[in-house]
């Protein structure tokens, strides 16, 4: 549960939110066991329960792209182009003003959007849907895939999950429309406003000026944290 408090200050928000830190460091695993029924799983369970709107999904099809764009290849090799075909059976609308970018709150961004009620975060679409929370790399051997050890991004930039999530927020990101929202966190200590992150380079870039009405910004505070950056 959170409560919120507002100001609003042209397209920025100062929110005073009351949420417990939540840490989302990256940890180095092999791919999910299972993956392919967990894809498989997911794809129906968002078509036919999640968001219906979608209409029909070959999720066969859409696991198979999937797994044949990283699957007995080098794990250092996977570029977002492999993602391609998923891409294009996964993708759909999103519908106008329900767009909600984030960075460093993912948990409390999917609380407030209500699994795509009132809000549809990358996360929330198919596409990040099917990813979210997974592992996954190919090997050279065996089954084509890695169940012990998948390379981090600090270890080598194109690894199949970075890739995946860089094309998946541009391709979302592309399809966003009207009013859109971006939820900051204003009490971490290396930056509300990132730089180098995927918001700034992989979402922002790729946002349609001519279907943008307008960008508004919330920066939340932890409970009991620091008030570190703000609108202004």
């Amino acid at each position: 549960m959170f409560e919120m408090m507002s100001v609003g200050l042209g397209s920025c928000l100062i929110v005073l939110l009351l949420f417990s830190p939540m840490t989302e460091a990256q940890e180095k695993a092999g791919t999910t066991a299972h993956l392919q029924e967990i894809i498989i799983g997911r794809c129906y369970n968002y078509i036919r329960v999640v968001n219906p709107s979608v209409g029909e999904k070959n999720c066969t099809a859409i696991w198979k792209a999937f797994r044949d764009a990283f699957i007995y290849k080098d794990p250092c090799s996977v570029t977002p182009t492999d993602y391609q075909t998923f891409i294009s059976l996964a993708q759909h609308k999103i519908p106008p003003n329900k767009s909600l970018f984030w960075e460093k709150n993912k948990r409390l961004v999917h609380r407030y959007s209500d699994i795509a009620r009132r809000m549809m975060p990358l996360g929330e679409t198919l596409i990040g849907w099917l990813g979210d929370d997974l592992s996954w790399c190919g090997s050279s051997s065996g089954d084509g895939l890695d169940s012990v050890s998948c390379p981090t991004t600090d270890e080598c930039e194109h690894n199949p999950v970075e890739s995946f999530w860089r094309i998946a927020s541009t391709t979302v990101r592309h399809l966003s429309s009207g009013v859109i929202q971006v939820m900051l966190n204003g009490s971490v200590t290396d930056g509300t406003f990132p730089e180098n992150s995927f918001f700034a380079n992989f979402e922002l870039p790729y946002l349609r000026k001519d279907e943008v009405s307008k960008v508004q910004i919330w920066v939340m505070d932890e409970i009991e944290g620091p008030n570190v950056e703000s609108c202004g």
